[in-house]
């Protein structure tokens, strides 16, 4: 009885294996090849996007949504072939997202948040920004994240939500930026020739704008110093050498003028023995 039990049962795992193993090896070959089809489609179609010169800004969150509605296409065909209804397929997937969806609220929220970024334009790809307490230049907005590349190389992933949800600067957006030159002289030192050397410093600077015009202004009477700025223009993408280019140069200038900028000074007196001496 038990040896007739035996052969029943494997009888029915080899019918089994023989009724349901040609349909899974179908099944995977179906998703593995559907996977690496969807993923030639995708970049096919971020390639006709370019060609027309769709903005690249948009192409990288559409190609990410062309892709992911290609699979899930390519695993409801895989599951139809086991004989699953893809209509109770469907319910049941509907109801798997929404059990997903409520788990990964904040992942539902970036990618939302994606979406506005697209539609607002608060930035575009090869704009540098400050988001997400990350400053750099745009290297991709995708689904559920922004891809940000600092000035020293690092590449910065900050979540679309946190970005949505906090200030967002486009440092490059207005296409000219001012650079602030905050000098501080000493009240021994003349103003109108520090003007004079700041102003002749900034118009020898190729990169600096016309409009609007420089001037420097005396921006404070401080304890120790006269605060003079200037903000000269230029354009977004000069913005950091001028900066590193100006503090320099103006140094220059004023060591051979003779102009001073003060730094943090103290005289101690001693007193001992009769005598005075001043300690610097």
């Amino acid at each position: 009885m038990e040896e007739l039990n035996l052969d029943l049962n494997i009888k029915v795992l080899k019918d089994a294996a023989l009724l349901y193993l040609p349909k899974v090896a179908l099944a995977l070959i179906l998703i593995i090849v559907g996977f690496w089809v969807s993923s030639k489609i995708a970049s096919y179609f971020k390639r006709i996007l370019d060609k027309n010169g769709m903005d690249p800004t948009v192409i990288p969150f559409l190609r990410g949504i062309i892709s992911v509605l290609l699979k899930a296409l390519i695993l409801l065909s895989a599951a139809s072939m086991f004989g699953i209804e893809v209509t109770s397929f469907i319910a049941i997937f509907s109801a798997l997202t929404l059990a997903v969806g409520l788990a990964l609220q904040g992942n539902l929220s970036h990618f939302a948040s994606g979406i506005l970024l697209l539609t607002l334009r608060p930035y575009k790809v090869g704009d540098v920004v400050t988001i997400g307490g990350q400053t750099g230049k745009v290297e991709g907005i995708h689904m559920f994240n922004t891809i940000l590349i600092a000035p020293d190389n690092q590449k910065h992933v900050v979540p679309n939500a946190k970005i949505t949800s906090d200030t967002i600067t486009n440092l490059s957006g207005q296409g000219t930026r001012g650079v602030d030159i905050n000098v501080g002289i000493s009240y021994d030192s003349d103003i109108d020739k520090a003007r004079e050397v700041m102003l002749r410093v900034i118009n020898a600077y190729e990169p600096v704008l016309a409009e609007p015009a420089p001037t420097v202004l005396v921006t404070a009477l401080n304890d120790s110093s006269v605060n003079i700025l200037s903000r000269p223009y230029v354009n977004s993408a000069d913005f950091w050498l001028a900066k590193c280019h100006f503090n320099e140069q103006v140094k220059k200038a004023f060591d051979k003028e003779g102009i001073t900028i003060p730094f943090p000074q103290r005289e101690v007196w001693v007193r001992g023995g009769g005598d005075s001496n001043v300690v610097a």
